[in-house]
C-alpha cells in the first residue's frame, strides 16, 4: 500500500473516469491531502489488526495524485514473477517505483520482472489489476474494454502469464464505458460480486456469469448500478491467520443488502474500511491494494537467504 502525502483527485484522469467526484466545498487541498493520509493510516492499522501483512510505502511527491492506487502499475504472481504495466495518463507513469520492486525482491523470491511499460510509446496501455480482474484458479482474465485495456497488451500479458482473456463491453448507467474492470467486479474464493447489467450483450453476460460461478462452486452476487457507484464491486478478498476476509469500504458495505452480506459472510468475513476522501479519486479499497503472491524469503542459521511460503 502507498500512503500519499499530497493526495488529490487526478484532473488528468477525469475525462474517462466517471467514478471521480469533488471532495466538497469545505475541503481545500491541504485538508484533502491530510484526510487521505489519515485514511490510509487507519486502513493499514485495520488490516494489520486482522492479521494481514501490509508493506507500507510513503509517497512524498506532489506530481503523483493517484499513487494511492499501486495495483494499476504492477502485479505479482506465483512462481516469483512481477509484471509492470503501461499507464494511460502520463502523470500516472511516474508512479512506478523501482525501489518498491527492489524491496519485494529482498523480502520475497522474485525470478522475473516483465516490464510492459515500453508499450506506452505506441499508445498501448494495460493498467494492471484495475484493467484486469484475474481469476487465478481458473486462469481467466476478465477485462472491460476501455482506454486503459488495450487488446494487444492484454494478449501479450495473458500469453506470458498463463491466463485466458475474457473481454467484454461494459457501460455505466449513463452509457459511458467502465474505465476499470475492478470497479464493476470482484472475484473471491466462494463469491463473486459483479455488475452484470453493465454488460450489454446478453450472451456475453451469461457466459461471464457462468464462468464466474465455476459450475456452481462459487456464488455470483449481481450488483446494481447504484451499488457500483458505491464501490461495492471494488472489494478484495485477503487471507490472514484468522481466515479469509473481504476488504471493502464502508461506502460499499452500506449499499449491500442484508442477504448479500449474509451470502458473503457464510465463508468470508467482511472488513469495512472508511476511505471517503480517497474514493473521490474514482477508486476504492481494491485499487489501494497491490496483492503479494510471492514466496517469502527467510534467513537460515548461516545467514543465507531461503524461501518460505507467505
Amino acid at each position: 500500500m502507498i500512503r500519499p502525502h499530497f493526495f488529490r483527485a487526478n484532473e488528468a484522469t477525469a475525462a474517462d473516469n466517471s467514478f471521480q467526484s469533488e471532495p466538497g466545498e469545505n475541503h481545500d487541498g491541504d485538508a484533502v491531502a491530510t484526510a487521505a493520509y489519515r485514511e490510509v493510516t487507519v486502513a493499514v492499522e485495520r488490516l494489520r489488526a486482522e492479521g494481514v501483512t501490509v508493506l507500507l510505502f510513503e509517497d512524498m511527491s506532489r506530481e503523483t495524485p493517484d499513487s494511492v492506487f499501486p495495483n494499476n502499475w504492477f502485479s505479482t504472481h506465483a512462481g516469483g514473477r512481477i509484471a509492470v504495466f503501461p499507464m494511460f495518463v502520463p502523470n500516472r507513469r511516474i508512479e512506478r517505483r523501482w525501489d518498491i520492486i527492489e524491496t519485494l525482491k529482498a523480502q520475497y523470491r522474485v525470478q522475473e520482472v516483465v516490464d510492459y511499460s515500453g508499450l506506452e510509446v505506441d499508445d498501448i496501455f494495460l493498467e494492471g489489476t484495475g484493467a484486469m480482474v484475474l481469476d487465478y484458479g481458473a486462469h481467466l482474465a476478465y477485462v472491460a474494454r476501455s482506454n486503459r485495456a488495450n487488446p494487444i497488451a492484454l494478449e501479450r500479458f495473458c500469453t506470458q502469464f498463463g491466463f485466458e482473456p475474457m473481454a467484454f463491453d461494459a457501460h455505466d448507467e449513463n452509457g459511458d464505458a467502465i474505465y476499470h474492470t475492478n470497479v464493476m467486479m470482484c472475484i473471491g474464493t466462494d463469491v463473486a460480486l459483479i455488475g452484470l447489467e453493465t454488460i450489454a450483450d446478453q450472451d456475453r453476460r451469461d457466459e461471464v456469469a457462468e464462468r464466474l460461478s465455476r459450475r456452481g462452486r462459487r456464488t455470483v452476487i449481481p450488483l446494481t448500478h447504484r451499488q457500483l457507484r458505491g464501490f461495492a464491486g471494488n472489494a478484495m478478498e485477503l487471507s490472514s491467520p484468522k481466515g479469509r476476509l473481504m476488504a471493502m469500504s464502508t461506502t460499499a458495505l452500506a449499499t449491500l443488502t442484508d442477504e448479500q452480506c449474509a451470502t458473503i459472510e457464510r465463508t468470508t468475513r467482511i472488513v469495512p474500511i472508511d476511505i471517503p476522501t480517497i474514493e473521490t479519486a474514482g477508486g476504492s479499497v481494491r485499487c489501494m491494494l497491490a496483492g503479494i503472491l510471492l514466496e517469502r524469503r527467510r534467513r537460515t542459521a548461516g545467514g543465507k537467504a531461503a524461501a518460505t511460503r507467505p
